[in-house]
């Protein structure tokens, strides 16, 4: 069984930074990771993933103030984000998909789905808040 253990969230003014941390044993460099949010009265929505061999997207949204990474050895996923606004409180889920595989670099990677939206999700966190205030 599969647990993604979220940790890092909480209040933060604007323009401050948060770096959320997700404990992902045994899967970090053998699936698509990610982070998703979910606001308020909003849909859960797609923030950051990280291909198994370390490539990147970000939502529009984000870009430039958001870095997602991983740490193999330690298992674990990272999303630092700074430049933060109102807009950024949410719930932060951290995300794992087997996702699909594609042949770069000479090696086999886990590519996450593009878009990557909820129904394409296997695993989840239970969540951290993000609270950010003006």
């Amino acid at each position: 069984q599969v647990q993604l253990v979220e940790s890092g969230g909480g209040s933060v003014q604007v323009g401050g930074s948060l770096r959320l941390s997700c404990a992902a044993p045994g899967i970090v460099n053998t699936h698509c990771m990610g982070w998703f949010r979910q606001a308020p009265g909003k849909e859960r929505e797609g923030v950051a993933g990280i291909d198994s061999d370390g490539a990147t997207t970000y939502a529009d949204s984000v870009k430039g103030r958001f870095t997602i990474s991983k740490d193999n050895a330690q298992n674990t996923l990272y999303l630092q984000m700074n430049s933060l606004k109102p807009e950024d409180t949410a719930v932060y889920y951290c995300a794992a998909d087997w996702g699909s595989p594609a042949w770069r670099g000479g090696l086999w990677a886990r590519v996450c789905p593009s878009p990557w939206v909820p129904g394409k999700v296997n695993y989840w966190g239970q969540g951290t808040q993000v609270t950010v205030s003006s």
